[in-house]
């Protein structure tokens, strides 16, 4: 009787155990992705190389060396002695500052235009699935007209005709970069709408857009947050794409596209590093967005828990 006393008080005693969460439980589960940890390390290096290059930039992205301007295959090499780290383009000018200024530009049209298209496409698809009936009919029936319009065919028409501009650029990426996050959101509100949570706040009179905002958009972040990851590589594909057929940045600004295609411009003269650099930092950057991507996608899965 006593040893089945102590028994009972051991347990009434004991710390209560503690659970967790599906937020945490999908924070553990990937970082045990070693490929979406990789991904996420190789990011964070991209994004302190372009927060910190142009602190400890011998030379600016603007700025020629004249010593090596003619004789830029010998001269113009990567060096530590001329301070010049990544050798330096056709013209003399620095390529290690100049991939930091395409890193920064790069990235800021991805993750901006991600932002924005994300933005735009969770709300449009919330509002269309949550009302349903013609209202949602009308809204997808746009979604699917701007779909039929050949994108980069827009894109180049508008940066031709209205002059290239950082700010052309955002507006023809997120005319239609929100297409596909709209019909994904509509189909995740169509499955959210008729659960118990959404009809309780319904049948206490709570207003609908409350309601979007409220217990919808936050349903729907594990999707958004994968799909954002995904964009992010997209919106830079696109806007490198542009680059490289010289519609992109004007100098002296540039962009990993840019800077690809004077690298490529270059090859027959043997000037491979400026090819070199940019295509490097381009490409982990891609494969990187797409392990993390892939990462959040298994570790939000609720059919793996």
């Amino acid at each position: 009787m006593l040893a089945t006393k102590t028994a009972a008080d051991n347990l009434a005693q004991a710390a209560p155990v503690k659970g967790r969460s599906l937020w945490a439980d999908a924070r553990a589960r990937f970082f045990r992705n070693r490929a979406a940890v990789s991904g996420l390390v190789v990011l964070i290096a991209v994004g302190l190389f372009a927060a910190i290059g142009p602190f400890i930039a011998p030379w600016n992205y603007e700025d020629i060396d004249w010593a090596v301007l003619g004789n830029v295959r010998d001269a113009g090499r990567p060096s530590l002695e001329t301070g010049h780290w990544f050798g330096t383009d056709a013209l003399g000018r620095d390529l290690f500052a100049r991939t930091v200024q395409g890193t920064q530009i790069s990235l800021m049209v991805g993750i901006v235009g991600a932002l924005i298209a994300v933005g735009v496409g969770t709300l449009y698809g919330a509002v269309a699935g949550f009302f349903g009936g013609r209202l949602d009919n009308l809204m997808m029936r746009i979604v699917d007209v701007l779909m039929s319009i050949p994108y980069m065919f827009v894109l180049i028409l508008l940066l031709v005709v209205f002059g290239r501009s950082m700010l052309m650029l955002f507006i023809g990426i997120g005319l239609v970069s929100w297409l596909d996050m709209a019909r994904i959101a509509r189909g995740q509100t169509l499955t959210l709408r008729g659960k118990e949570f959404v009809e309780a706040a319904q049948a206490t009179g709570v207003r609908p857009f409350t309601i979007i905002m409220r217990h919808i958009v936050p349903n729907l972040l594990g999707v958004v947050i994968v799909y954002s990851t995904l964009l992010v590589p997209s919106m830079i594909i696109y806007e490198s794409f542009i680059s490289f057929l010289g519609l992109g940045v004007q100098e002296p600004l540039t962009s990993w596209g840019a800077l690809i295609n004077d690298g490529a411009a270059e090859m027959n003269n043997g000037l491979l590093w400026i090819l070199g650099f940019p295509l490097f930092f381009f490409v982990i950057t891609l494969f990187a967005f797409f392990f993390v991507g892939d990462g959040l996608r298994d570790a939000l899965d609720p059919k793996d828990r």
